[in-house]
């Protein structure tokens, strides 16, 4: 067994879902509930078939989200895997739909950082063993930085 770390390839600005579905259907269904959770949402959606013809699948309503969806599937390469691109919402505004679709086994991250994917390939194929999010801390919040993560997120709309 080999084990390798592949890095996620986007924009700073984007956020992206990282995810492990398990049936052909995962594209339609994540592809509607992601329309309907979010009016004019733009994204795209890759998913690796790992049985059959074994084909990356997608989906999406932006051009851009959807390149860099099947991009970084064919760089990834794990079955079932599926990668979810996406502007103009937050994960926050899709998660828990997404975590109620049938075919979504796992969620790995939802995250707008750099992000790499911890791979073993063994004669088989490849599997996702977790993922680096972002970078360590650095230290612990004081006062000044609790009150300026709420006023952040009151700015942003999530907060009265």
């Amino acid at each position: 067994m080999k084990f390798k770390t592949i890095s996620i390839n986007k924009p700073a600005e984007v956020n992206f879902i990282l995810a492990q579905g398990h049936f052909i259907k995962t594209v339609e269904d994540v592809y509607e509930t992601l329309v309907e959770a979010v009016p004019g949402i733009k994204f795209g959606l890759a998913f690796c078939e790992s049985s059959g013809p074994r084909k990356i699948r997608y989906q999406g309503t932006d051009e851009e989200m959807i390149k860099l969806a099947i991009n970084n599937a064919k760089k990834i390469g794990c079955g079932h895997s599926l990668f979810i691109f996406f502007k103009n919402v937050f994960p926050i505004n899709i998660l828990n739909r997404l975590k109620n679709v049938s075919e979504i086994v796992n969620v790995y991250c939802a995250t707008a950082n750099p992000v790499e994917v911890i791979v073993a390939q063994t004669k088989q194929g490849r599997g996702i063993l977790g993922v680096i999010d972002g970078g360590s801390p650095k230290a612990v919040e004081d006062e000044k930085d609790k009150k300026e993560r709420k006023e952040f997120l009151r700015k942003i709309g999530y907060k009265l």
